[in-house]
């Protein structure tokens, strides 16, 4: 089982506001960059895209992927089971439920982890994923055809 390790991070100024997301895949010694801005979007949405995105770009199926993310969000979401009480509940007031639906369908042909991480600490790739996140929010290029106002807080 390939083991990989990817490092997210999300960001929008104004919140809601112009957003990006950024990513790094690593496996042995292959690593790849991934990022995107889009016009109008929420902090939380980007989070979960960056998670999104880098689980879509594996090529192989069937790795063992561990998720490092400095957002409680998405990471509490695994770790305090918050996920299994939204799908029983069909997704009745839960912010973002397109994007948790697209997550789920990543990660199914992957086992993933996750690992929280306090942001802007020096961690070497989280900084990183940060840099690429917010430099994509200053460029953006995209729509974030599934971002709903009301979504900019964390409210769960």
């Amino acid at each position: 089982m390939p083991q990989v390790e990817l490092y997210t991070d999300g960001a929008a100024k104004g919140n809601p506001g112009p957003g990006g997301y950024g990513a790094i895949l690593r496996s042995g010694q292959n690593e790849k960059e991934l990022s995107g801005g889009f016009y109008h979007t929420t902090n939380n949405r980007m989070e979960l895209l960056a998670v999104i995105v880098g689980l879509e770009a594996l090529k192989v199926k069937g790795c063992h992927v561990t998720v490092v993310s400095d957002s409680k969000y998405v990471v509490d979401a695994f770790q305090k089971n918050w996920i299994d009480g939204w799908k029983r509940r069909r997704w009745a007031k839960v912010k973002n439920p397109d994007l948790w639906k697209r997550l789920l369908l990543a990660m199914e042909p992957h086992q993933v982890n996750y690992q929280w991480i306090k942001g802007h600490n020096e961690h070497p790739e989280n900084e990183r994923c940060d840099r690429l996140a917010v430099a994509a929010s200053h460029a953006p290029t995209e729509q974030d055809h599934g971002y709903q106002p009301g979504d900019g807080k964390l409210g769960l």
